[in-house]
């Protein structure tokens, strides 16, 4: 038997050797037996053969030692067993280079698992590896669609691919940090508890949107990555790479790492179908109303210093071009009245985030009539706060605001604060800013305990306490804490829960109208209106199968946090309403902290709202 070489010794000679297109020394003659990848993979989760060194042979399919540490071998002519992958990931100490992509090697390692848990990669550590031929050909696979359940990627780990359907973007968070997209087969992923109901209902939006998706990784595992090699010319680096974009010629290797399915790529993207960002909504009805995440908008000490701050800008400089996207976002909606979340809570004098965004706002225009309801103080003790802003010449407070104080609102949700308003000749009526207390479990003493801990049910932790928010939040407008002694009134913000989920429901359930599906519907009523009228109505076609609705993308999936609510004599004026898709799916690469311009695109992370009223008379 040849003698066992260190790993990187016999590279040597192999790198050397190819670089002199010189095949080495055929093996002698009871050299360790050849074991098919297949078996190596075996048809489960993890490998049958774990801690045994085993001997494979194939052709390179995928050189990622210097940014995965190792490369992928793959089984020319396979086991025959469609339940058994023929590729596998071949570990490198540091620094060792790897064999040339489309060259024949045969590899001698130890058969383990890398990663945590039951998703992990099979993988041959303490390898041996010895050059067969220098170059071979080799043909992807073609993937023409996701495999009927997640599971079913296993028998792909480790496989070349050239996929041959289109995927569409589904996510971009890691696109900045990581130089990775989600994205899936059959469209956009949308939260569970957005669009269904009920334990077997949401499994089986859980389970569809697991077996459809597929990481597109850079080959890369740094942080932070400089350039993205793999984007073709025109998108990306200055042009926005949004969710809901489509991507076509895509090649490279599945593999799992840190919990995903992953296509590792080996080629540039050829195409990307890139979606145009739109333009602000126009609603119908004589007032506008708005609700905006300001994404942890601080302005320091006031004068230009105190950076970086508790949250948010991290210079003054950063915070210019923040309150500058901004400003541009309210511009554009045009607002009448505007509800906004995650502004500091800093109170109301000159020097505060909230004056100094109203100053700003004004100045910039073309509006400039813009002022903001004083509470006094807060609301609430969070460094962040809600707050409002109307245009003096549209709308008119009515009385002192009114805030709700204590219980769940003491400490976790954000203190809700209400202001009557009439506009023009019109009735009295309510806006309500709101911001329930997030998903996020937190930890040591801010850690959810009892019910308020994931109950293993996709609404997270602290359900429990959004559930109480709006029992309470409810409890409290029954008793007109503005005395403004009206019935229109409208609940606006984040409210931290999707639209199947348990606070929503609680608000629906005791007879507040989702404004924003109720506009929907009455858009959909009306034009299936206009076609019956039409004298060519038996030659129109119309799908008004509509996509959900959504404010926010996490994970790769889409879905609302931000809602509004009306009630049922509010509702009764209601005359349009829209999300505004201007940050949501857009790139981090375009916010504040990177490489934004003064565009209101990526101005946050949430997607602002806009409805329309009548409310003038």
């Amino acid at each position: 038997m040849k003698p066992i070489l260190p790993a990187v010794f016999v590279v040597s000679l192999i790198v050397a050797g190819c670089a002199m297109s010189t095949p080495s020394r055929p093996a002698q003659e009871g050299a360790a037996k050849i074991v098919p990848i297949g078996a190596v993979q075996g048809s489960g989760p993890q490998s049958p053969m774990v801690g045994q060194r085993v001997t494979v042979e194939g052709v390179v399919v995928g050189n990622f030692a210097r940014g995965l540490g190792g490369f992928f071998v793959q089984d020319i002519d396979g086991d025959g067993d469609d339940a058994t992958s023929d590729g596998i990931f071949v570990a490198l100490a540091e620094n060792t280079p790897a064999p040339a992509t489309s060259s024949r090697v045969r590899v001698s390692g130890i058969a383990t698992e890398a990663g945590t848990g039951r998703d992990t990669m099979t993988t041959l550590t303490e390898p041996v590896i010895e050059l067969l031929e220098p170059s071979v050909r080799f043909q992807s696979r073609k993937l023409t669609g996701p495999p009927a359940q997640r599971s079913e990627w296993e028998r792909y780990e480790g496989m070349s691919f050239v996929v041959d359907a289109p995927l569409t973007i589904t996510g971009n968070e890691g696109l900045q940090r990581f130089g990775e997209i989600a994205a899936r087969f059959g469209g956009r992923g949308f939260q569970p508890t957005e669009i269904a109901r009920g334990a077997e209902a949401i499994r089986k939006v859980r389970d569809d949107n697991a077996r459809r998706a597929l990481i597109l990784d850079d080959g890369r595992t740094s942080e932070n990555p400089k350039g993205l090699w793999f984007l073709p010319e025109g998108s990306g680096e200055t042009n926005p790479l949004r969710v809901g974009a489509t991507i076509q010629g895509i090649q490279g290797v599945v593999e799992q790492r840190r919990g995903q399915y992953r296509l590792q790529l080996t080629e540039k993207l050829k195409s990307v179908s890139l979606v145009e960002r739109p333009p602000a909504p126009d609603v119908a009805g004589d007032l506008r109303i708005a609700s905006l995440n300001v994404l942890n908008l601080f302005n320091g000490d006031g004068k230009g210093g105190g950076f970086p701050t508790e949250r948010g800008a991290e210079s003054f400089k950063q915070y210019q071009l923040q309150q500058a996207k901004l400003v541009a976002s309210v511009q554009a909606l045009k607002p009448d009245i505007a509800a906004l979340m995650e502004i500091e809570n800093d109170g109301y004098g000159p020097e505060s985030a909230i004056a100094q965004f109203v100053d700003v706002l004004n100045a910039v225009g073309p509006i400039r009539d813009y002022r903001f309801v004083d509470a006094g103080k807060g609301p609430g003790v969070n460094p962040i706060r809600v707050a409002m802003i109307y245009r003096a010449s549209r709308a008119t407070p009515q009385g002192k605001p009114a805030v709700l104080e204590g219980g769940p609102f003491a400490e976790r949700s954000r203190v809700p604060l209400a202001q009557a308003f009439r506009a023009g000749k019109g009735p009295a009526f309510v806006v309500v800013a709101n911001h329930f207390k997030s998903k996020g479990c937190g930890r040591d003493a801010e850690a959810a305990t009892g019910l308020d801990a994931d109950q293993k049910d996709e609404q997270s932790c602290w359900n429990a306490l959004r559930v109480e928010s709006a029992k309470q939040l409810m409890a409290w407008l029954k008793t007109d804490p503005t005395k403004s002694k009206t019935d229109l009134q409208v609940l606006v913000g984040d409210f931290n829960a999707y639209a199947m989920e348990d606070p929503i429901r609680a608000f629906v359930d005791a007879g507040w109208q989702d404004a924003l599906q109720l506009a929907r519907e009455e858009a959909k009523s009306k034009a299936a209106a206009r076609i019956a009228a039409s004298p060519n109505a038996h030659l129109i076609e119309v799908d008004f199968k509509d996509e959900p609705l959504y404010s926010f993308v996490f994970n790769g999936l889409s879905g609302r946090l931000d809602h509004a609510l009306a009630s049922p004599a509010m509702a009764k004026r209601l005359r349009g309403g829209a999300e505004w898709h201007n940050n949501a799916d857009e790139s981090e690469r375009f916010d504040y902290q990177h490489q934004g311009d003064a565009s209101p695109y990526r101005a946050s992370d949430h997607d602002p709202l806009l409805l329309g009223f009548d409310l003038r008379r």
